[in-house]
């Protein structure tokens, strides 16, 4: 099968992780006799400092023209340390979101038998967690009206959503719940937000296409407080923009290390791939970022945008063999800590001799 991938490594340990994960896409590409076309794309702080744009249009169209593309992080302390700054990398990652109409972010959350102590919450309480966490990821507050008042002195964000938007959203959820455990809970806050009264009237109406699902509605207080306490009473859970963020970031914890967590951003043209890690700008060129989380969404690009699931299995059992074997980075290492490209290196092989 031949497949176009935009690889678009970004800031920070972007780069660092995607060349092992691309690594990873050649291996299979190898053993399958696939033939995946790599197009090397710029964007973030890399490319503010080299064009003025976060996101150039030539990257938009290369990515648009693809069959997938795979992500690393936009970041750099630069301009979190300037709060007057007009330009900033993450702008990059909001018009890439609009002009692929990036409309829904999911993020699997699971644990690894072999990583159970690396969590923060007690074993008995994280042990066999999975769910998946679909966040609606164009509309909201982050891309509402704002703005600040002459005197600088007042701001505002808007939070607008459209029965469109939360159809699509939800429809994905549905759909995902059925072939998971048939279980899904709508995260709002619908006792306070005009938004959230809308996106639960909307979810129970659409609820009786889908008699064999379970729906449940919770508001975003006790869906934050209920992931950490009971994580395993979940199985799809849906949710707007802004919650959405907040909710996989303190989902990931569950697993350990947000190094080890992939996601996967499915749009109108095309689909993107990433690491929910960021890009770390304090390991950056130290060769000590964990790629797995990076090679795991290389796994869910080949699953999810080429139906390649005999591939994509292959290399979640290549990373828990790594694992296992306690082939890690510094952040989940036990006693030898290896380097990303170590990690990496042993995750080829392993497919290479499967």
């Amino acid at each position: 099968m031949n497949k176009q991938i935009a690889i678009l490594p970004g800031d920070g340990i972007g780069p660092e992780v995607i060349a092992e994960a691309k690594k990873i896409l050649t291996a299979v590409e190898k053993v399958f006799n696939h033939t995946f076309k790599f197009i090397p794309v710029i964007g973030g702080a890399t490319a503010i400092y080299q064009f003025g744009d976060p996101m150039p249009q030539t990257t938009i169209d290369i990515c648009k023209d693809s069959d997938a593309v795979l992500f690393g992080a936009f970041g750099d302390p630069k301009f979190d340390k300037d709060p007057n700054a007009k330009i900033r990398p993450e702008q990059g990652l909001l018009k890439i979101r609009k002009e692929l109409q990036l409309y829904a972010n999911i993020r699997p959350i699971y644990t690894f038998l072999s990583l159970i102590d690396k969590s923060p919450i007690k074993k008995e309480i994280v042990e066999k967690s999975d769910f998946c966490v679909v966040r609606e990821l164009t509309g909201g507050m982050y891309f509402g009206m704002k703005g600040r008042s002459e005197d600088n002195k007042t701001a505002f964000d808007t939070n607008i959503y459209s029965v469109y938007e939360i159809e699509r959203i939800l429809k994905i959820a549905f759909e995902m719940a059925q072939q998971r455990r048939k279980k899904l809970l709508v995260v709002d806050k619908a006792n306070v937000l005009a938004t959230s009264r809308l996106w639960r009237e909307t979810a129970i109406r659409m609820s009786k296409n889908y008699p064999e699902i379970d729906m449940q509605c919770m508001y975003v207080d006790n869906a934050s407080m209920r992931i950490i306490t009971t994580p395993r009473d979940f199985d799809v859970i849906v949710t707007e923009n802004t919650f959405g963020d907040i909710l996989t970031d303190e989902a990931s914890v569950i697993t350990g290390s947000m190094g080890l967590m992939p996601s996967a951003s499915i749009g109108v043209y095309t689909s993107l791939f990433e690491p929910i890690h960021g890009s770390y700008p304090e390991a950056t060129g130290k060769n000590i970022a964990n790629p797995m989380a990076a090679i795991l969404s290389a796994s869910m690009l080949l699953e999810m945008a080429f139906n390649m699931k005999e591939e994509a299995n292959l290399i979640k059992l290549a990373v828990n063999k790594a694992l296992e074997n306690n082939i890690r980075t510094i952040d989940i290492a036990q006693d030898k800590a290896y380097t990303t490209q170590e990690v990496g290196d042993y995750i080829q092989n392993v497919i290479l001799n499967s």
